[in-house]
C-alpha cells in the first residue's frame, strides 16, 4: 500500500484527487474564455473541459468501485484500538489506528506470532 492506509480509504484518496483535478482543469481551460484569448481560448476551454470531465467521470468510476468493494468487504474489531473496520484480502490496515491486519499466519509479524504461540500453551 502505497500511503500506509486501508485499502478502501486509499481507493477514496484517488477518486478525490481526480476530482479536484478534474475540477481543476476545467477552472484552467476557462481562462482562455474568461481572460478573452479570443479563438485559441475557446479551443484550450473545450480541450481542457474535455479532459476534466474525462477525470471526473473516472473518479466517478473509482468511487463507485470503492463502494462496491466496500459492501463484500469484512468486517472485524480491530485488536489495537478496538473500533470496527473493513478489511480488503489477506492483509489491510485499520481504518482509524493504521494497525496491519491479517487473515494469513505467513504475513503476521514474528511478534503476532509468538504471542499465538503463548496463548495455545
Amino acid at each position: 500500500m502505497l500511503f500506509k492506509t486501508s485499502k478502501i480509504n486509499e481507493f477514496r484518496l484517488w477518486g478525490l484527487l481526480l476530482t479536484l483535478g478534474g475540477m481543476g482543469l476545467m477552472i484552467v481551460g476557462l481562462a482562455g474564455v474568461v481572460f478573452n484569448w479570443g479563438s485559441i481560448g475557446k479551443i484550450i476551454a473545450g480541450i481542457f473541459m474535455v479532459i476534466g470531465m474525462i477525470a471526473m467521470l473516472g473518479s466517478m468510476a473509482i468511487y463507485f468501485s470503492a463502494g462496491m468493494l466496500s459492501t463484500s468487504a469484512v468486517t472485524l474489531e480491530c485488536p489495537e484500538c478496538g473500533k470496527v473496520t473493513k478489511v480488503l484480502g489477506k492483509t489491510d490496515r485499520c481504518m482509524f489506528c493504521k494497525t496491519v491486519l491479517t487473515f494469513d499466519s505467513r504475513y503476521a509479524s514474528p511478534s503476532d506470532t509468538n504471542l499465538e504461540a503463548t496463548d495455545k500453551q
